[in-house]
């Protein structure tokens, strides 16, 4: 064991979709019916393809996959017209986020989001949680020039927080978002949801139970709270 693994990470990098908040959830149902009215389902399958992606890749899969007769600029505005309804009516924190942000900030220690998603859906959710300046940046799709599995989010964010990418503790739940923590060689920890719990997972740290997890908090310094 190096001193790098006994000495707490410097700071804390998070996902957006499905790690922060249940906004995959959402997604699920924004995919569903644009694909119900064509016609077809989203699957598991196609979910977990498309799950971590940047948005045009992502839709572009779902076009390929089912052949569909349409644009990725068609079914982004599509999707862009159902997502701030079903956000008022669904929208919540992950297991654990709350608290785990709160004692962060509490101990003072630097946090920033990296997300695949565009800057005009991750100011939709901010607008609604009033989450935005409990970060010292949110990195989002259109900052990078490759999203996830590649690492220039992640090194990206590394820079922003001024530490070294092996003590940025990233915490990611899905399995390209975490290629992308681990090549850029950030402390890589999986918490997947019941929407990706059952992916497999690159060499992280190890993949926690959820937000909770009390390993996530010693990496940082911090014990859970009663």
């Amino acid at each position: 064991m190096t001193a790098q693994d006994t000495q707490p990470c410097q700071a804390v990098t998070f996902d957006l979709d499905g790690l922060l908040f249940n906004t995959e959830a959402i997604y699920v149902q924004v995919g569903d019916t644009i694909l119900r009215r064509r016609g077809t389902r989203f699957t598991q399958e196609l979910i977990d393809q498309m799950m971590g992606l940047p948005t045009p890749l992502a839709l572009q899969r779902m076009i390929d996959f089912h052949r569909l007769d349409a644009t990725v600029e068609q079914l982004q505005a599509e999707g862009d017209a159902l997502f701030p309804e079903l956000l008022d009516r669904h929208l919540a924190p992950m297991p654990g986020a709350a608290e785990l942000l709160a004692a962060l900030e509490q101990a003072e220690i630097p946090r920033g989001i990296a997300t695949s998603s565009r800057r005009h859906i991750v100011d939709l959710i901010m607008e609604r949680t009033g989450w935005r300046e409990r970060f010292s940046f949110v990195l989002t799709a259109e900052d990078i020039e490759r999203g996830k599995p590649a690492p220039d989010v992640y090194l990206r964010a590394a820079e922003l927080h001024g530490v070294e990418p092996g003590r940025v503790l990233v915490l990611e739940d899905s399995t390209l978002g975490s290629q992308a923590a681990v090549a850029a060689g950030c402390y890589a920890v999986a918490v997947p949801g019941a929407h990706s719990r059952h992916q497999r997972f690159p060499p992280v740290r190890f993949v926690a139970d959820d937000l909770w997890d009390a390993r996530i908090w010693k990496t940082v310094g911090l014990c859970p709270a009663d």
